[in-house]
């Protein structure tokens, strides 16, 4: 089975579940937020093309943005700096015109609010600031990173809402996948019977 047909599965789920189902492997530093406001930010569902970046240097984050294909995650691993934007509205549109579905960066970004004009393009990033890079001469793109916290590798999936951000290589995605789902379908299973007027101490057979 590809990675793409493990993958599949989890546009169904949440961030929340699989991190709920294995936080230390899934989840990404909750401090990388969402740029647009709750209830306005589009889901992230993609595989990672990875950028390793040492600001003020972004030649990764160019070079990268050519690589993206179809369905794809600009991963910008910028060991959290918050001095030097890594991606603009410029790169960022260079990144969805080839079929990218978001950007997330472990640094910062700047153009925060052309970017939040992109209701389609998902966005999330540590910090903002008007300085932009000042070089572009480091080129490491397509390599494993640390992001948030976590090891990603290139063709990982990436997941995010309003919550934040959680990351699944293939082989989390195919061990967690019966649990998560059988977590999803627990919820749904609550909200009925809460609908149908049902306690809390009852549902959870509260003593």
């Amino acid at each position: 089975m590809s990675a793409d047909e493990l993958f599949e599965p989890w546009k169904k789920i949440p961030p929340a579940i699989a991190v709920d189902m294995n936080w230390a492997a899934c989840q990404i530093d909750p401090d990388i937020r969402p740029l647009r406001p709750a209830g306005q930010q589009p889901k992230l569902f993609g595989r990672a093309v990875t950028a390793k970046c040492s600001p003020p240097d972004f030649g990764s984050v160019l070079k990268a943005a050519d690589l993206i294909t179809p369905g794809d995650v600009l991963v910008i691993a910028a060991d959290g700096h918050r001095d030097t934007a890594m991606i603009g509205e410029i790169i960022c549109g260079v990144v969805k015109r080839n079929g990218g579905v978001g950007v997330i960066c472990d640094g910062a970004i700047r153009d925060v609010g052309e970017l939040s004009g992109m209701s389609d393009f998902s966005v999330f990033t540590r910090h903002m600031t008007p300085r932009g890079p000042a070089s572009a001469e480091t080129i490491e793109v397509d390599v494993p990173v640390m992001f948030g916290g976590q090891k990603i590798n290139p063709g990982d999936l990436i997941i995010g809402d309003d919550d934040g951000l959680a990351r699944l290589t293939p082989e989390l995605a195919k061990k967690l996948l019966p649990s998560a789902q059988e977590k999803l379908q627990s919820e749904e299973k609550w909200m009925a019977q809460f609908d149908a007027g049902e306690t809390v101490t009852c549902v959870f057979d509260l003593s």
